[in-house]
């Protein structure tokens, strides 16, 4: 049975799920990249360092976001989010999303490209330096869900 999520079940699903895609497109150009975020509620809440993302979403902050579970072909659940990027500049706001960022994520595993920023405030490109952490939400216009669930 393939069916629609309900807006509270795909809220429900966005918080549950930490990985998702944001795609971006900026002229002719489109991008799709995954990311850790966390859904606030209202927002998708995600940090990055300064690179083709951010750059494209800044040129055009319309967005869309997308997050699954699939458990097999028969068995999956998807939500896509449309939304406009908005980059985090106050100081008190930004830390205070990324400590909760940390929170979310401290019982799942970092890999040595995942740590928060203040874990390792020194961290070094090799191309070009040190990274800018950029701390932002997308604010949710548009927000849908599909499922398919195997008929027993």
């Amino acid at each position: 049975m393939i069916g629609h999520l309900t807006e509270t079940e795909c809220k429900g699903f966005l918080k549950k799920e930490i990985v998702g895609r944001i795609g971006c497109s900026v002229n002719d150009e489109t991008y799709v990249v995954p990311v850790n975020y966390l859904f606030d509620g209202n927002n998708i809440i995600a940090h990055s360092q300064e690179g083709k993302k951010i750059e494209m979403m800044r040129l055009n902050p319309k967005v869309c976001f997308e997050a699954d579970d699939m458990k097999t072909l028969k068995n999956w659940r998807s939500v896509i989010a449309w939304g406009t990027y908005k980059e985090i500049t106050d100081d008190t706001e930004k830390w205070d999303t990324l400590h909760n960022f940390v929170n979310r994520m401290m019982h799942f595993k970092f890999s040595e490209t995942a740590l928060p920023p203040e874990i390792m405030p020194q961290r070094m490109h090799p191309r070009s330096g040190k990274l800018k952490t950029v701390v932002f939400k997308i604010i949710i216009d548009k927000l849908t869900g599909r499922y398919e669930i195997e008929d027993e």
